[in-house]
């Protein structure tokens, strides 16, 4: 999808958040704009249009605008610039930046303020991008009723509708990023965050594969269950897939093991050298476990013809048992009968879908019954991958979720056990995988679900209601370390988008100037 505005016509702070992150970089280095009208724009974009989503929860707006003058300056002196010189980013708030609060959405870390930085800030800021400030998150990173919503900041909206949800527990980025309040942001994702946040707010996503970057910038404090057995990963998030790739060159550039010696040494991929026509893709509508929207099957279907129009061959593929791997991801992370997730909140008031996990929670797993689990979850992967070579697939094309995004208050059904089970999937296998925006929901296509008696498909039924309007996309995953070819597919799903989930709809653009 391309998006791009004549510099031209960039005389008015709408113009300049529509750019993308990489048309901003590459105007600062030739001197077309200037950081500091670019970081001006998204200010007031952001002052504009925050007071109804409450998506930018740690403004940091007076620094923002000292580093862009620093920005400034520097390509007056002909000083190297960096890939990301003068673009203004945002980052979820359980990330660690210096003089600001990291609460996770924990009433008792609203006071002490940071001191230090991880490796991947400081990154992003030698490579010249601009922190305009921290957005919303999901209580302790954990969304089980799709929201983004705590304690301390209240509940994030998006920006397509605002009774409805952006999705966590990174959806405070999903939504300022959507009405175009910055340019790039970074998320995480251990259980379909960025990528589920992505598809409900018409952007571009991508998952790493699992230990690919470091978790050295989170706080300790932040979504710490299942361990090392489901790896959460730092995820870049925009409205461009090409920006997806500038982040990751920055984010996954050579070295990062010397910062933290558990992140292996792997090369960064470049997806330009991947060659679309030679690729085999296996795509599914249904997994076995919820049935998804018209909108969302039709959306996998159209990115299908997409890719094979390109030269990619495409065919249809059924996953195996996806009930197993959600069962063991689940498992896992539900382990300690979640008595991790209460020692953190301690007398913290607790979202109500936390609330609600607390009052049900599971029992506790024996050392022994945790060790046959994480076996079982070993040799599920050992099974996917035998399923991948059997009919020799690159990548993966599917749903990301089984709905469009949810109005707010819809409650905990919807999650993991079914409409998140698409995005799970691949956390569960430590798989890259990303999000592309392809199209809107048609009136009279929203649902197509009985009038039935089970609470799942009724709550389904709810949130397909009145969705007309709202994006959607798919999801694309690819095997560990590949994150070159989950890039290009998106690339090329995005050239042949335009127009058809168009940047600042709603409240991004038409309601607040």
């Amino acid at each position: 999808m391309t998006h791009s505005v004549s510099v031209r016509t960039c005389t008015e702070g709408s113009n300049l958040t529509r750019l993308s992150a990489s048309e901003i970089a590459r105007h600062v280095a030739n001197g077309l704009l200037s950081s500091r009208e670019v970081v001006e724009a998204h200010i007031r974009r952001i002052e504009a249009v925050n007071p109804r989503l409450n998506a930018v929860v740690v403004p940091l707006f007076e620094q923002a605008r000292i580093e862009a003058r620093h920005a400034d300056e520097m390509r007056a002196r002909c000083a190297v610039l960096g890939p990301l010189h003068g673009v203004p980013i945002t980052l979820k708030e359980s990330f660690m930046v210096a003089g600001t609060p990291s609460t996770a959405g924990l009433m008792s870390r609203r006071t002490p303020l940071l001191g230090q930085e991880g490796p991947l800030i400081s990154r992003l800021r030698r490579a010249g991008a601009i922190v305009l400030g921290k957005t919303n998150a999901s209580q302790l990173l954990l969304s089980l009723s799709g929201a983004c919503e705590n304690p301390v900041y209240g509940r994030t909206s998006n920006p397509w509708n605002l009774t409805r949800s952006p999705g966590g527990s990174s959806g405070g980025e999903a939504a300022i990023i959507a009405a175009c309040g910055s340019a790039l942001g970074v998320g995480g994702d251990n259980g379909g965050s960025i990528r589920v946040s992505a598809h409900f707010c018409g952007l571009y996503s991508l998952l790493p594969t699992a230990g690919r970057l470091t978790n050295l910038d989170t706080v300790p404090y932040a979504d710490v269950a299942g361990q090392e057995t489901t790896v959460a990963q730092p995820c870049p998030i925009a409205r461009s897939a090409q920006d997806l790739s500038l982040a990751m060159r920055v984010l996954a550039a050579p070295g990062l093991n010397a910062d933290d010696p558990t992140v292996p040494p792997v090369p960064w991929p470049d997806p330009a050298g991947v060659a679309i026509p030679q690729l085999r893709i296996g795509m599914y509508t249904d997994n076995g476990l919820f049935p998804v929207s018209p909108a969302i099957r039709r959306a996998v279907e159209t990115a299908a013809q997409r890719l094979r129009a390109q030269g990619a061959i495409v065919e249809s593929w059924t996953p195996p048992d996806v009930a197993e791997a959600v069962r063991i991801w689940v498992g896992l992370r539900t382990a300690d009968g979640l008595a991790t997730y209460r020692r953190l909140l301690g007398d913290d008031p607790s979202d109500p879908s936390i609330a609600a996990a607390l009052r049900s929670s599971p029992k506790s797993l024996s050392v022994d019954q945790y060790w046959q689990l994480v076996e079982q979850g070993k040799q599920y992967r050992h099974d996917f991958m035998k399923a991948l070579d059997k009919t020799g697939l690159d990548a993966l094309l599917c749903p990301p979720y089984a709905l469009p995004a949810p109005p707010h208050g819809s409650g905990g059904l919807l999650n993991t056990f079914n409409a998140g089970s698409y995005a799970v999937l691949f956390n569960m296998l430590a798989f890259p995988a990303g999000v592309a925006p392809i199209t809107r929901v048609q009136p009279g296509e929203e649902s197509e679900r009985s009038m039935s008696d089970n609470g799942d498909e009724k709550a389904a039924r709810s949130v397909e209601m009145n969705s007309a309007g709202l994006p959607v996309g798919v999801q694309v995953a690819a095997r560990p370390w590949r994150e070159d070819i989950v890039l290009a597919l998106m690339g090329a799903l995005e050239e042949q988008t335009s127009g058809e989930v168009p940047i600042c709809e709603g409240l991004g653009c038409d309601d607040i100037q």
